[in-house]
């Protein structure tokens, strides 16, 4: 189930139920059973907040994938097109491609990750992640301050998430335990091809595809 059906589900429910209390409220009008309708009126207004608030939720994490055991979340092709200039194609697990241009001797890919405590854990909420953008890196430090960086959005939301909702208004969200970011590197070369996978705790780990590609970064001295 993707992450943002599993609150809007219940979004949707509440959406319900406070339909449902305006519709008695709504009948009870013209009786003398004014405190029921009364109480029908609270009772929708809180399930409508809910709603709202569920609702507000999925949106906020529309952009994260489930994160259930060891899964692949990116693969990465390079062609130099310069010295330390590179193209490189890469295919998140949601099936988007994206090409960009980067600068330097390596790649290194970052993420953010959230989990949950009670009681979505033990609503069966899986932890998030996100694939957040890509960089080129230079191996010698003063290049690395000095040259030319590139770092492209892999995932560019136009909404707060719940990510930056969480580090802003930390006791507003006391069902997310943990958020945190975790990056994987490795050289650019000519023709490498690299496989990105999202561990069940979180780290991102970064290995060649093929057996051209373990060649190419063994011959570089990596």
């Amino acid at each position: 189930m993707s992450p943002s059906l599993f609150v809007l589900i219940p979004a949707l429910a509440c959406a319900i139920f406070a339909l449902i209390f305006i519709a008695g409220a709504w009948r009870r009008r013209h009786r003398r059973a004014a405190l029921g309708a009364g109480v029908r009126v609270l009772l929708a207004l809180g399930f409508g907040l809910a709603a709202l608030g569920l609702i507000g939720l999925g949106l906020s994490i529309r952009h994260y994938l489930a994160l259930e055991g060891e899964v692949t979340v990116a693969e990465l092709a390079f062609s130099e097109i310069a010295p330390q200039r590179f193209q490189a194609r890469i295919t998140t697990a949601d099936g988007r491609e994206q090409r960009v241009e980067l600068a330097g001797d390596e790649w290194q890919l970052d993420a953010r990750v959230l989990s949950w405590k009670l009681p979505a854990v033990l609503a069966g909420a899986p932890p998030l992640y996100r694939v957040e953008r890509v960089s080129g890196r230079y191996r010698d430090i003063t290049q690395e301050r000095e040259a030319q960086r590139s770092v492209h959005a892999l995932d560019a939301g136009t909404l707060p998430d719940l990510w930056a909702l969480k580090g802003q208004f930390p006791r507003w969200l006391p069902f997310v335990d943990a958020h945190h970011g975790s990056a994987a590197y490795l050289p650019m070369r000519d023709g490498a091809r690299f496989t990105v996978t999202l561990g069940g705790r979180g780290g991102l780990v970064a290995r060649p595809s093929d057996d051209a590609t373990r060649r190419l970064i063994q011959d570089s001295g990596w």
